[in-house]
């Protein structure tokens, strides 16, 4: 009888541990997902705003922010270092350690935000090259120059919110992203269309919206913090100190990788839309809308991998590397089940969501067939961002970097480039372009690859850590 017992009771725990872990991780997760949703919201209503105003706008103000996502977008992940290290002083209750790193990781924001300020600029010099009309042109070049001053701001905001995320303190973000959207909305309300007194300033108007609601960001999480007991124990501000070469170039050496990795995705979706330019209107709004969609299902593994990363960094700072690999792979499970939900919505409802985005027929069908191909990659995209942020939690950045550039720059983009625009580079003589649709085939393929690499390097990893540790 004791036998049968034993095992009857060890799944059970097991069971347990496996829905605490579930819980404790969406505790963390669910704040910063309702945070992302509301910072897309805000591009949305820049978007939405700038339409409103003139096609001229919505040009103009569509390829500032073109450059202004690849810049931050990039600057997120520069600033990510943060994140593992807090979490691992956090886990070994070294608290006294983090104020010093939050410090190191403001000074070396500052810097890379100044950087940032020159090479967004620099980067919005192409188009003089393009085919724009003048008035679009000159109003892309001024919205990245209004909005190039918000990259400090925006680097030392990913810096308290990286350290807010590893203390467990995520609702304060998701708080502070509502308001600012609801800010975002009244600065656009009052500034692109010129109301209650205000200079009518059209899609700049965005732009200086988009400035003051990241400096909204800083100074609110800054405000709030010196405020919640949640942070007086590792409180960063409370004496000067100047900056620690070292140990920036450590947090550098740690972030650089994932800055490189998230350049890399990001720009290969951003040359994908130019380079199905050729195939005309039709399929640039198909992409675009496809894109949109599944940026927005995007945001759910993205929030689940950052707070998995805390989770795993935690459990390794606290000396307990079997935690976190068990950790690692129930975020991981998690992440693969709303994957499957949300593959099998764009499957099943892939014709109605692009009909909600236009009226156009041509183009509805067109992007309905590139929302069926997203919802096939669901599972490999969740999968290689949920792993490469608990691979992060390790504090190992290096390979993913190298992963994801294989999977995008050396797989996805060059067999996107033979399926949509040259079938005869596969000889594949036959067959005509496919367009948008090949560069989104290729995307399943590339990252496949990812989810699979990525797989390898968290076994590897994990396995590794638990060897030192024994």
């Amino acid at each position: 009888m004791p036998e049968p017992l034993q095992h009857s009771i060890q799944p059970a725990h097991h069971k347990q541990r496996i829905l605490a872990e579930v819980h404790a991780l969406w505790l963390l997760a669910w704040p910063i997902l309702v945070g992302q949703l509301a910072n897309v919201g805000m591009a949305v209503v820049d978007v939405a705003m700038a339409g409103h105003a003139s096609a001229n706008d919505l040009a103009g103000v569509s390829m500032g922010v073109s450059i202004w996502n690849l810049v931050i977008i990039t600057l997120m992940g520069v600033m990510m270092a943060i994140n593992p290290t807090v979490a691992h002083y956090v886990g070994a209750r070294e608290y006294d350690r983090v104020p010093h790193v939050v410090r190191q990781g403001l000074w070396k924001a500052l810097g890379v935000g100044l950087i940032a300020i020159l090479l967004s600029n620099l980067a919005a010099q192409v188009f003089y090259v393009m085919p724009l009309e003048p008035e679009v042109r000159d109003m892309g070049v001024d919205f990245v120059l209004i909005t190039s001053f918000a990259m400090p701001a925006f680097a030392c905001y990913r810096v308290l919110y990286g350290y807010s995320t590893s203390v467990d303190q995520t609702k304060p973000l998701m708080a502070i992203a509502l308001i600012a959207l609801l800010l975002n909305i009244v600065i656009n309300w009052l500034l692109v269309f010129g109301n209650a007194g205000f200079p009518k300033l059209g899609g700049l108007g965005c732009a200086w919206s988009t400035l003051l609601c990241v400096w909204f960001n800083l100074l609110a999480l800054v405000w709030w913090m010196h405020r919640a007991p949640a942070y007086q124990q590792t409180w960063p501000f409370g004496q000067w100190e100047a900056p620690h070469w070292p140990k920036m170039r450590r947090l550098l050496a740690l972030g650089l990788p994932i800055g490189v990795t998230y350049f890399a995705e990001t720009s290969a979706f951003s040359l994908i839309a130019l380079l199905i330019a050729k195939f005309g209107s039709q399929e640039i709004a198909a992409h675009q809308i496809a894109l949109n969609f599944s940026s927005l299902v995007f945001m759910v593994p993205l929030s689940l991998g950052l707070a998995l990363l805390t989770r795993v960094g935690q459990s390794l700072g606290a000396g307990d590397p079997v935690a976190a690999r068990f950790r690692a792979w129930v975020g991981v499970g998690v992440a693969l089940g709303l994957a499957a939900l949300s593959a099998t919505a764009m499957a099943l409802f892939n014709a109605a969501i692009a009909s909600a985005y236009t009226s156009d027929m041509a183009v509805a069908a067109a992007a309905a067939h590139l929302l069926f191909l997203a919802a096939i990659f669901q599972l490999s995209d969740s999968a290689q961002v949920v792993i490469s942020c608990a691979v992060r939690g390790y504090k190992v950045t290096r390979m993913p970097m190298v992963i994801h550039l294989i999977a995008f720059w050396v797989v996805a983009l060059p067999l996107g480039c033979a399926l949509g625009l040259a079938p005869h580079w596969l000889f594949l003589d036959d067959m005509q372009p496919m367009g948008a649709a090949g560069f989104w085939i290729a995307l399943i393929v590339g990252l496949t690859v990812a989810a699979f690499g990525l797989v390898l390097l968290l076994r590897h990893t994990a396995r590794l850590h638990i060897l030192v540790r024994t």
